[in-house]
């Protein structure tokens, strides 16, 4: 069960292909509810809200970025700030900044600095 919940968490490696189809949703939600204007149809905002976060999530896994743009976009005149684009760049850049850095072992922690000789100045150089 455990390691269920794992592999449905852990992050899908980032492609262009999630890059675009990603930013298509975000743009798409973002622009549908901007035509809707502030006073657009209570379920209908609502339902595009629920379906971003849907796709959004299975094409770039969870993120926790990802819940308060849905809860933002749930007050009525945040709901024209195209949150949904903004949001899927920032988890874009954090995935490719996290999947750029090398994994460490897992169980290991960092070892202490070697230790300078004496009389040594590296910050200095």
């Amino acid at each position: 069960m455990n390691s269920q919940i794992t592999r449905l968490l852990q992050a899908p490696r980032i492609t262009r292909l999630r890059m675009g189809l990603a930013l298509v949703v975000a743009l798409v939600t973002d622009a549908l509810q901007f035509a809707l204007g502030p006073f657009g149809w209570f379920i209908v905002d609502q339902g595009l809200d629920s379906v971003a976060m849907v796709l959004t999530t299975w094409i770039l896994g969870f993120h926790l970025l990802l819940l308060p743009t849905f809860v933002v976009k749930l007050v009525p005149v945040a709901e024209e700030l195209p949150t949904w684009t903004a949001c899927v760049i920032a988890v874009i850049a954090l995935r490719k900044r996290d999947q750029a850095q090398p994994p460490t072992p897992s169980g290991t922690l960092p070892g202490p600095e070697k230790p300078q000789p004496p009389g040594s100045q590296p910050w200095l150089r």
